[in-house]
């Protein structure tokens, strides 16, 4: 396979694993080029090479820097902004789980929070019920949340090495 090819194949790719992870399929692609080109890329660069709109490149590339993706770059003596993203794929990956952590299970955690303290008459039957489901969905969230706090903060050989005991 050629690199053109190899390169064409895996930003198609990320960008359909992107939707998987929170992101749109746009987002991931862009992503994806930042991640394998060597030199930081304009927004020019970006364009021609997935043939998208100037105003969709500027979203995207804005909300990647929001989710930590990628970042600015300055290059001396030029007008021009640059844009590179961070090419260790454990940070990756953790800068990931922190941002679906913050928009998807925190707020999660919150709503069940307030559904736990519902009104009425705590041995009824449906009310016991309905606490009984969002007290065990509440802890099911919790422990996924401590996980992936362990995974943030871990480093990449003690957490796969520790991935790896769990499935033997």
């Amino acid at each position: 396979m050629k690199l053109a090819e190899a390169k064409q194949q895996f930003i198609s790719s990320w960008g359909a694993f992107g939707t998987h992870w929170g992101i749109n399929r746009t987002m991931a692609q862009i992503h994806a080029l930042m991640l394998i080109s060597p030199d930081p890329l304009t927004q020019d660069d970006i364009m021609e090479e997935l043939n998208i709109s100037r105003g969709n490149v500027n979203m995207n590339t804005r909300e990647l820097i929001n989710w930590g993706l990628i970042e600015r770059v300055i290059l001396p003596g030029e007008r021009k902004e640059y844009f590179s993203a961070e090419k260790d794929i454990w940070k990756v990956v953790k800068q990931i789980v922190k941002e679906r952590k913050k928009r998807e299970l925190e707020p999660m955690l919150k709503l069940l929070d307030q559904l736990e303290n519902v009104e009425g008459d705590k041995k009824e039957k449906k009310v016991k019920s309905f606490i009984e489901i969002v007290s065990g969905i509440k802890k099911l969230g919790h422990q996924a949340d401590k996980t992936l706090d362990t995974m943030v903060k871990a480093e990449e050989n003690w957490f796969v090495g520790n991935l790896i005991k769990l499935f033997k």
